[in-house]
């Protein structure tokens, strides 16, 4: 596919995620995804999964630990397979109540219409101190 298709996947899970169209959402995984976010401890949607699934679990469990007060994908670069979206975004952790804010990385694989793996990089360590109630800052 080209650039711009594999963009307008992306594009398309991140307008569903923000308005919280599961359905929609999970239209644009390959049945077999792979989605991979550090793994932080005491974080519960940290880590690997694999399938959707585990990628409907990782969603569910994100609505019931972090409340979303910002997201913002800022920037994208597409070549190949590839979509780099770059941004912010700002949680506040259920639990403990202190939000978390970081800058973000996610680096999508495209094949056939259908993102078939994530990678996400942010700011691990405000991830821990929010959830250990330490106080972060944006």
């Amino acid at each position: 596919m080209s650039d711009n298709s594999n963009l307008r996947v992306v594009g398309q899970a991140y307008a569903a995620f923000q308005n919280g169209d599961a359905e929609n959402l999970m239209a644009q995984f390959s049945d077999n995804v792979s989605w991979n976010i550090p793994p932080i401890e005491n974080v519960r949607v940290s880590g690997s999964r694999t399938g959707k699934a585990s990628l409907a679990d990782f969603f569910s469990t994100l609505a019931q630990d972090q409340e979303a007060l910002l997201f913002e994908p800022r920037q994208f670069v597409a070549q190949g397979d590839l979509v780099v979206a770059l941004g912010r975004y700002r949680w506040r952790v259920k639990a403990t109540g202190r939000e978390v804010a970081s800058d973000f990385a996610h680096v999508f694989t495209v094949r056939n219409g259908r993102i078939v793996r994530f990678q996400e990089f942010m700011d691990t360590a405000r991830f821990v101190a929010a959830y250990a109630g330490a106080l972060t800052t944006a």
